[in-house]
Order: structure tokens, then C-alpha cells, then sequence
């Protein structure tokens, strides 16, 4: 029994939905800092990459960074466990010539009770991930969405779009705004950070 764990990238939509996706989808839009170009003047409208803020901002690769210990942790403990169920389904095959009928029997129900087991802790390990996942990006979202509304404010800015859900299908890639805002995020986030008397973490275990 193969047990897979996906270790998921932390993704959110300003629509105030959280998810995780596997990657950035590209739109003729898209742009990153090397291609970046001036605000236009006047603008009251621009456009943010949430995926690309919550894959290169430090409150986000932290996020990612949680997720995948867990996910680690989850598929370690699983594989050592499938370990254990094939070396005694290999053992049971070996000697099942000598095992009397008792031995044998107790021998399949250990195995029997060992599936169910595997069974079970892959489905908790899963919800724990997916818990984990959801705390995550509520966080990310709650500390985000002051700092888009702070970054449009100093720029006189009236509306600010999410680029991958909106719909948008072509704009002047100088309404592009996410570099301002992962800007924005990591000086608030070490400024925090500074004011608590701590150091970003590294990776860290996660409890439940």
C-alpha cells in the first residue's frame, strides 16, 4: 500500500477564498520585477499576483515551509509503518509451510489490524494537513489584505485587482503592483518581528 502525501503550494484569492495550488498559472499579464514597468501616472487602478505574494514574501515561504515539515513528518511515519505491515507479510509468506493453523491465523489478523491502522493514520494525517493548510491561509490572508489597502492608499489607488481571478486578460504591466506589496509585507513582517524581540524562524516542527 502506497501512501502520497502532496506537498502543496500556499496560494489565496482575494474573493476571501483560501487555497492551495500547485503553481502560477501564466497569463499574458504576468510579469516579474525584471520586467517591470513604471506606474502609470494618474492610475487609480492596478493588479497584484496573490500567488507570487505567497510564494516569494517570508510570511508565505514560511507557510509553505510548515506545510511541507508536516507533510514530511506524515509520510516518514507512514513509509516506516508500510515498512513494518510488508516485513510481516513477507514473514507470514515465508513460513506459512511451518505456522500451525493458529499461528497463521493470529499472523493475518495482526496484518488485517495493521491495513486498518495504516488506514486510518493516513486519513488523520491528511486531515492534519489540511488544517494546518487552512490556519495558514487565514493567517496569510488576515496579515495581507491591510497591507494591499496600505500600499493602494499611498498610491492613490481606488481598486486593486487579484491578476489570476479577476478575469483580467490584458492590462499595462505597470499596474502591476505585487513587487510593491511583497515589499510592503516583509518590511512589516521583520518590522513585527523586530518589535517582539524575535528572529524569523527556521523550519520548525509541528505538534499536534
Amino acid at each position: 500500500m502506497r501512501i502520497f502525501l502532496l506537498a502543496a503550494i500556499f496560494g489565496m484569492v482575494l474573493t476571501g477564498q483560501a487555497v492551495f495550488a500547485q503553481g502560477v498559472i501564466d497569463t499574458p499579464t504576468q510579469t516579474s520585477p525584471t520586467q517591470a514597468q513604471p506606474f502609470p501616472q494618474g492610475a487609480k487602478m492596478a493588479y497584484v499576483n496573490i500567488q507570487m505574494v505567497a510564494g516569494e514574501s517570508v510570511e508565505g515561504r514560511e507557510a509553505q515551509e510548515r506545510v511541507g515539515e508536516l507533510n514530511e513528518q506524515k509520510v516518514q511515519e507512514l513509509t516506516a509503518m508500510n515498512q513494518e505491515l510488508q516485513s510481516l507479510q513477507e514473514k507470514l509468506q515465508q513460513e506459512s509451510t511451518v505456522l500451525s493453523v493458529t499461528a497463521r491465523l493470529e499472523q493475518e489478523k495482526r496484518i488485517e489490524r495493521m491495513q486498518v491502522d495504516l488506514q486510518r493514520f493516513t486519513e488523520d494525517a491528511q486531515a492534519e494537513v489540511q488544517a494546518l493548510q487552512q490556519e495558514l491561509q487565514e493567517e496569510f490572508q488576515r496579515k495581507l489584505m491591510p497591507i494591499i489597502a496600505q500600499v493602494a492608499a499611498s498610491m492613490g489607488l481606488h481598486m486593486v485587482f487579484s491578476q489570476l481571478d479577476s478575469g483580467l486578460v490584458w492590462a499595462d504591466t505597470g499596474l502591476d503592483i505585487t513587487t510593491e506589496i511583497i515589499a510592503e509585507f516583509d518590511r512589516a513582517s521583520s518590522t513585527q518581528a523586530d518589535a517582539n524581540g524575535t528572529q524569523w524562524p527556521k523550519e520548525q516542527s509541528v505538534e499536534f
